[in-house]
């Protein structure tokens, strides 16, 4: 019987060869270079521009980097829409991480829209549940948080251990809160143990759904080639696992994925933790859930900018029997907590990959069409 190393063992002689790219074909290097990086100026042409502003919304973080965003651009402003395709229904059933996701990209398309010199002012239509930004000129500013969009990631690996100075961790706090977002920083040791708990105890309860485990094998890219053609999803390498072809890392992850490993793998990752952070709305509505996803990617930005990491550990809020114990736990009366991210310092992990902007790209008409019903 082979061992769990004699597995990875396999794995990674597998998945050196699943790295080479097919003849005439971009590599995955090639890929994150081309994705991951500023323009080398601001395009002159309005609709140059616009594309641009979509391109550095695309960067922002999404759950299991689904990218459920859909964008029309239109004289002076750029419109939102949720790509209801690109749903998760078994780790969310309410959409809450999709509308996080798009206050993400809300967030990055703001602080790009000012570095070109517009300022961009978000308006969330509760009809149709469309995000409009509006662009009108400013004086260009090209902020840290700006500058860090091409280097921010989820950095799925341990950290150093070591707390973060208080000045760092103050500027952190007030970064994450934003309109009708509160934003708990948690770094005492016992503490964050406690949260450890909450997040093993989500965990499990998700290893034993299947929908979920389904669901989260659905959106694994294990390879390189893989990852290229599709261009999302999580990919094996950022997590921190060998790439593979896609018939091998099907194998090892119903061989390897399994509760006591993960739990392993948490308690290791929390404990390597300077902290955790903890982002809570006013309302489980989606125009608050906007809004968190727009503290979020604030803080993962200002984080990046100083070299700190971080990574979501969201079982505990995404479980709901669970959720309603850790928000008692935390105090926060009868609101949702609605992110749960660890942070410190640590290695960069490889980058995941976005879809071209043409494939994210719609004409307003198209998304008045598909308008949001709570059917759908």
């Amino acid at each position: 019987m082979p061992t769990r190393r004699d597995l990875l063992r396999l794995a990674a002689l597998a998945g050196a060869g699943a790295t080479l790219p097919a003849c005439g074909a971009t590599g995955y290097d090639d890929a994150v270079a081309a994705t991951w990086r500023h323009a080398a100026q601001a395009p002159a042409e309005p609709v140059a521009l616009l594309r641009e502003l979509v391109r550095y919304a695309t960067l922002a973080a999404s759950s299991h980097n689904t990218q459920p965003w859909r964008f029309a651009l239109d004289a002076g402003a750029i419109t939102i829409q949720a790509d209801l395709s690109r749903r998760t229904p078994a780790v969310d059933p309410d959409d809450h991480h999709l509308w996080v996701s798009l206050g993400c990209a809300a967030e990055n398309l703001t602080l790009a829209a000012a570095a070109f010199g517009r300022r961009a002012e978000l308006e969330f239509d509760s009809r149709t549940r469309l995000i409009r930004l509006h662009l009108t000129p400013m004086d260009a500013v090209r902020s840290p948080l700006f500058q860090a969009i091409p280097q921010r990631q989820c950095s799925r690996a341990d950290y150093d251990s070591q707390p973060l100075p208080a000045a760092e961790l103050r500027a952190l706090g007030s970064t994450a809160n934003g309109p009708g977002v509160r934003a708990l920083l948690l770094t005492d040791r016992g503490r964050i143990d406690a949260v450890t708990d909450f997040v093993i105890q989500g965990n499990s309860a998700q290893m034993r759904d299947a929908a979920f485990v389904r669901e989260l094998k659905h959106w694994i890219r294990f390879g390189e080639r893989e990852a290229l053609a599709t261009r999302d999803g999580l990919f094996a390498r950022s997590s921190g696992n060998p790439a593979t072809p896609r018939w091998l890392g099907s194998l090892l992850f119903g061989l390897l994925f399994t509760e006591k490993g993960e739990t392993d793998r948490i308690v290791g990752q929390m404990r390597s933790s300077a902290g955790v952070i903890v982002f809570v709305a006013r309302s489980e509505r989606p125009a608050h859930w906007v809004e968190v996803g727009r503290a979020y990617q604030r803080f993962a930005l200002l984080a990046t900018s100083l070299g700190i990491r971080n990574a979501f550990v969201n079982q505990p809020v995404e479980v709901p029997a669970l959720r309603e114990q850790f928000a008692q736990w935390l105090g926060i009366d009868e609101r949702r907590p609605d992110l749960l991210v660890r942070f410190g310092r640590g290695p960069l992990m490889p980058p995941s990959l976005r879809r071209p902007i043409d494939t994210v790209i719609g004409g307003p008409r198209a998304l008045q069409a598909k308008a949001w019903s709570p059917n759908a």
